[in-house]
């Protein structure tokens, strides 16, 4: 029954759990800076279309960073359960990046959303502005720490090799967080996430716009929130696709192996192209890869178009040369697909905006038919798919290592993924969790989309008011005016107000 042993159980409870986690992790890390901005827009300017969006989106914001808390624990849980001996090969590194995102992030970010949560109407207006953004610069800070501390697995830098201990150990933490890999994956990530709120707004007011009867004030915020979204949609496209760039060039001089099997690249080639698809197995057969695009995974991985790419056959060579006997070749299916799908769902979210932008131009307005607004809620979807796909041609290239060798680095740092597993747990514990954890997240998935679809059913009011089906009634601490102005937002609200929007989080 339990023939699988530990060791591919771990993985792929490892990859359950953290592909499901990460479907929260972009829309907190981008939503937060857009809900921040809803509100110094409403701050600076004193429109109660800008205070309902603020509310209206920050209610989803919170729904969706909760889950994200709750399904992020169980992360370092498994590093202690799953893989303790990878614990303790790289305790003393990855525990410090690990160890600043919960002591200085994770903290900063959760008491600074509690203060805007509970600071309506209570906190003077500019530092209740201050505290979201606060809240928004933790969560960015929190995912630099995480990606410092994935990307030392990918890069391995700033440690020294303890043989008595038969361990890394830290020596230098300011090269782990400077290190290449994580200034060109941060810029990355965090594009990725700010795509994907954009794509997250642009698609929920587009739905309110066309599937919906707004109000004048609810209309023009959705109106303004769709376009900021479309813009900021196509912003971020460009800088992750530069950003996606520099990560090519450094993935072919750090793990040129991960690079060859992005595009099956089985024997090495001067001047490779780059296929869009391919028809057959790409594990077994090298030649079934079509339309290829000339010279361009050349270009991608040197910036010149005529430059020698090493193939997986090579690499495997040499990587048995140097580290002996085995099989370092990650699975090419997933790399090659995963590859392809992070690149174009992208771009699917991309194109989508810019054609919604032309349409608004010319038309104006938006269609009212039912399948324009379901066309707006499936492109939701599309940033959360590629997200998940790059992270998984990421983790998966880098196969059979889970600490990959820095070609520039001590040769002892290096772990195989199969050398990692917990030796004292069997397959049938690492089965049980694993089942615990899908149905648990699997329940957990449900409550969240229920939670996200009543609230953006019941629109603005529901924020507002604490009460879902909302009330035509407008908020007593409406802004009427500009700041400056002699009714601009008021720190000093009565008891009622503050207590009603108090319960509306």
């Amino acid at each position: 029954m339990f023939a699988l042993g530990a060791l591919p159980l771990a993985r792929w409870q490892f990859g359950i759990t953290t592909v499901y986690h990460f479907f929260m992790v972009p829309l907190t890390i981008g939503l937060s800076v857009l809900v921040a901005w809803f509100h110094t827009r409403w701050y600076r300017h004193g429109r109660e279309s800008d205070l309902r969006l603020t509310k209206f989106f920050g209610k989803l914001f919170l729904i969706n960073f909760a889950m994200g808390v709750v399904t992020g624990i169980v992360q370092e849980f498994q590093f202690g359960m799953n893989w303790s001996v990878y614990s303790r090969f790289v305790g003393d590194v990855f525990g410090a990046p690990l160890a600043m995102e919960g002591l200085v992030a994770f903290f900063l970010e959760s008491t600074f959303l509690g203060l805007w949560i509970f600071g309506w109407g209570r906190l003077n207006p500019k530092i209740h502005l201050a505290t979201i953004w606060a809240a928004a610069i933790g969560t960015w800070l929190s995912a630099y720490f995480i990606i410092a501390a994935n990307s030392w697995m990918q890069h391995p830098v700033g440690v020294v090799f303890n043989a008595d201990r038969g361990r890394a150990e830290l020596v230098d933490i300011w090269a782990v967080l400077t290190n290449s890999t994580t200034l060109a994956a941060f810029p990355h990530v965090i594009s990725g996430a700010v795509l994907t709120a954009a794509v997250f707004v642009a698609g929920i007011s587009a739905w309110w716009l066309m599937r919906r009867n707004p109000t004048d004030v609810d209309r023009e915020g959705f109106t303004r929130a769709l376009k900021t979204g479309l813009w900021v949609t196509i912003v971020a496209g460009l800088v992750l696709s530069v950003s996606g760039h520099f990560q090519t060039r450094l993935m072919f001089e750090q793990q040129p192996m991960k690079m060859a099997a992005a595009e099956a690249l089985c024997n090495t080639e001067t001047g490779p192209g780059l296929s869009i698809f391919a028809v057959g197995d790409v594990s077994k057969d090298c030649d079934v890869r079509s339309f290829v695009i000339p010279g361009l995974l050349s270009f991608l991985a040197t910036d010149t178009w005529d430059a020698e790419i090493p193939g997986v056959n090579e690499v495997q060579a040499d990587y048995e040369q140097q580290f002996g006997p085995g099989d370092y070749i990650p699975n090419l299916m997933v790399t090659y697909w995963g590859f392809r799908a992070m690149i174009g769902i992208g771009l699917v979210s991309v194109f989508a905006a810019a054609a919604a932008l032309i349409y608004l131009r010319a038309k104006k307005v938006l269609p009212q038919s039912r399948w324009a607004g379901r066309v707006a809620v499936a492109l939701i979807l599309t940033p959360f798919l590629g997200n998940s796909a790059g992270w998984i041609f990421t983790e998966m290239g880098r196969q059979p290592w889970v600490v990959a060798p820095n070609p520039n680095g001590l040769p002892e740092i290096r772990q195989l993924t199969a050398d990692a597993v917990s030796t004292s747990v069997g397959g049938a514990t690492v089965l049980f969790s694993m089942v615990t954890f899908t149905l648990v997240y699997g329940a957990l998935g449900i409550v969240e989309l229920f939670l996200l679809k009543r609230y953006t059913e019941a629109g603005p009011d529901a924020a507002i008011t604490g009460v879902l089906g909302g009330s035509d009634e407008p908020p007593d601490d409406t802004p009427r005016g500009p700041e400056g102005s002699d009714d601009r937002p008021t720190d000093e609200p009565s008891d009622d107000d503050a207590d009603r929007l108090v319960f509306a989080y």
